[in-house]
């Protein structure tokens, strides 16, 4: 009961209102999305002395990070700075506390290992469980003048109402209206963007439309960067070579295994609408004590795990040399978290990512997003039996999973299961400036507008599953390319073009392409972003004007007082 207890905490201590029906309700800031960057915007508009709503579509509050996200993706510490990086100095406060540690001794976690990118002597600390995030968050935001609305959805066909290229009110499924002097969308799917007319991408661009090499179809093992360097593509996340792909092998007309698509992937470089795969950050633990173990679900299909069979049955010479990189048995990455758990993700081939079964999550409706996500749920809890007690899996793998299970006290009312799907990737507003492979790359003129950093590899997991011109099962999609510098997002990118709404800002759907997204993705820079999106807010609401209007000088001047990080830094904190 201990998360359902401190949800019900923390909505409580954050002055959550209880809408009626055809409520009309006023605010400075109308936040939509309780995400990390909802959370940052919503206490940066606070600490700037406006009123705040933030308004949470579903009943879980703090997005990826509360949602099994604990494995922070940097890439460049140095590049996180304002509310952000005060987040991850009040994780690390937390956890100095001994009284914090109830499964694990701290200086057992903290003795020296590759896999935590949490240091002793740092200012912040980057890996934790979801329950301490959550609480964090409650701490952040008890101080601050945020009006917190949760279960309340927006009206996505007739819920925005606009007056001059500007956004007056929204109005959710259930009747409520908020209206606002500026909006901001922290949403993944960037649903209020859309509903309000803005411009937006959704899929893969080709190649020639950015002037990029890591954009649309990535069929090929390798590709070159504009820089020349190799990426590596579908390398670390496909099937050993031969895993047959008919239901009888061998048979063509037999069918394909369910997951693979009819034809070839299309041609390397060009355009589609597919997405690449999301999946469930989960939450494990190896403690006897606190450990769930993984249950069969009820309406499981051997079947749908018939390529992670074949594909350990392709594996020649010994079981524990079957991969030579990560975990050497099982198909995840199975990071440390405090208190002996974990953040496990995706990793090989057959793996947590339910590869090709999301095309229509970023434009479909509310139910067609649930049945998708509980489908992936599903997926995931088969898969997590199959590796622990199914008798076709090696039995090392076996001996090796079901040691592990969901922590019993992380998501008690799901049984340990995360309420959070990971939406890696959905729409992507396309505004004046859009943040490209070029950018990653260093290779545009300087940004004289930055909001924030990116520093992460240019990344992008499989998007769908074909059988090559060998007759044999491949995943397509995977693109992974390093950054060599942090690089700046552009004020531009997380406003709508000059043309479209004015009161308006998207700091998490930014505009970027697949590629850029791929770096951009990460929760620190959304946090970022957030915080960075609430001060111009702000500020377009005290000079009255369109955020399109808002003097750079003006914003930059706030952000660098409030901390943020605006110009590319080395690990080493030099310029």
């Amino acid at each position: 009961m201990k998360d359902l207890f401190l949800s019900l905490f923390l909505i409580l201590s954050l002055n959550v209102s209880t809408p009626v029906l055809g409520q009309d309700s006023s605010y400075d800031l109308v936040i939509y999305g309780a995400t990390s960057a909802g959370i940052a915007s919503a206490i940066q508009g606070s600490r700037m002395g406006k009123s705040v709503l933030l308004i949470e579509p579903t009943n879980h509050v703090g997005g990826l990070t509360t949602g099994g996200l604990g494995a922070t993706d940097i890439g460049n510490k140095q590049a996180i700075g304002g509310i952000s990086r005060e987040f991850y100095q009040n994780i690390k406060g937390y956890y100095e506390n001994p009284e914090n540690w109830k499964w694990q001794q701290r200086s057992e976690y903290f003795k020296p290992n590759p896999e935590i990118p949490s240091k002793e002597g740092e200012d912040a600390m980057w890996t934790f469980e979801p329950s301490v995030a959550m609480k964090v968050y409650q701490q952040m935001m008890d101080s601050e003048d945020i009006e917190l609305v949760t279960e309340k959805r927006l009206d996505r066909e007739i819920g925005v109402e606009l007056n001059n290229d500007r956004i007056v009110a929204i109005t959710m499924e259930s009747g409520e209206t908020y209206r606002g002097k500026m909006f901001i969308d922290a949403t993944y799917e960037g649903d209020l963007m859309a509903a309000a007319g803005v411009s937006y991408m959704v899929g893969r661009e080709a190649n020639s439309e950015f002037g990029e090499t890591l954009n649309g179809v990535q069929a090929n093992h390798y590709n070159i960067t504009l820089k020349g360097k190799v990426s590596r593509n579908a390398v670390h996340h496909n099937f050993i070579p031969g895993v047959d792909p008919f239901i009888e092998k061998g048979n063509p007309s037999s069918g394909l295994l369910p997951f693979i698509i009819e034809g070839g992937p299309g041609i390397d470089g060009t355009a589609d609408k597919k997405i690449q795969a999301y999946c469930y950050r989960m939450t494990l633990t190896d403690h006897p004590e606190n450990r769930i173990p993984f249950e069969k679900p009820k309406n499981y299909t051997e079947l749908d795990y018939e390529l992670l069979f074949r594909n350990y049955e392709a594996a020649t010479g010994p079981i524990e040399k079957m991969y030579h990189y990560g975990d050497p048995l099982v198909p995840w990455i199975n990071s440390p978290m405090p208190n002996r758990k974990t953040d496990t993700n995706n990793q090989k081939g057959f793996s947590t990512d339910f590869i090709g079964q999301n095309f229509e999550y970023p434009e479909g409706s509310y139910e067609v997003r649930e049945k998708i996500a509980q489908r992936h749920l599903e997926y995931q809890q088969g898969l997590m039996w199959t590796l622990a007690y199914h008798p076709r899996i090696p039995e090392k793998v076996r001996e090796k999973v079901s040691k592990w299970g969901l922590a019993k006290d992380e998501f008690e009312d799901r049984g340990g299961w995360s309420p959070q799907l990971y939406i890696r990737e959905a729409r992507r507003m396309r505004s004046d400036y859009v943040v490209t492979q070029r950018d990653c790359e260093g290779l545009v003129p300087q940004v004289e507008d930055a909001v924030g950093l990116a520093a992460y590899t240019m990344d992008s997991h499989m998007v769908q599953r074909y059988v090559d011109h060998n007759g044999f099962v491949q995943n397509e999609g995977n693109f992974e390319a390093g950054v060599e510098r942090p690089f700046p997002i552009p004020y531009r990118a997380i406003i709508p073009k000059t043309g479209e709404v004015k009161n308006l800002l998207v700091p998490v759907c930014v505009s970027s392409s697949h590629t850029a997204f791929g770096s951009i993705r990460m929760e620190p820079v959304f946090m970022v972003l957030g915080q960075s999106a609430a001060t111009a807010a702000v500020l377009a609401i005290d000079g009255n004007m369109a955020v399109q209007d808002l003097e750079y000088s003006r914003l930059r001047e706030r952000l660098k007082l409030d901390g943020q990080i605006l110009e590319a830094v080395s690990d080493s904190g030099k310029k």
